[in-house]
């Protein structure tokens, strides 16, 4: 019927927070607010977190992306993840297959298969 145009990003969303679900996560939307200075006059800027999980004394903070092609488009995704300040676990779950890798501002970058496959993936 076409009512619904297909994002594949959304349907990764999708099944990221239904693994949490399974993993009796919590699961919430965070946003990080940051307020920049702009010739006009101050402005707020809003930074999405796509999850905000908490199991007990678990917490993380979970970013969902398609693909990260080039440089700025790491820089989008973890623009919000660097915003909180914090120590809970930063993660970014990427859709192409990429060892676990752990960048230089303390962001954890798994693929969804890792994340899917191994019972300790938010541990890696």
């Amino acid at each position: 019927m076409n009512f619904r145009q297909i994002e594949y990003s959304h349907l990764m969303e999708n099944v990221i927070f239904n693994e949490l679900l399974a993993r009796d996560f919590s699961v919430d939307v965070g946003v990080v607010a940051k307020n920049e200075r702009t010739d006009d006059g101050r402005e707020r800027q809003y930074y999405e977190v796509d999850f905000v999980c908490t199991n007990g004394s678990q917490r993380y903070y979970i970013q969902s992306a398609y693909r990260m092609p080039d440089e700025a488009k790491v820089e989008q995704e973890s623009a919000s993840l660097l915003r909180v300040n914090d120590a809970i676990k930063k993660i970014i779950i990427l859709r192409e297959y990429t060892p676990v890798l752990h960048t230089e501002n303390g962001i954890t970058i798994i693929s969804i298969f890792d994340f899917l496959m191994k019972e300790n993936s938010l541990e890696l």
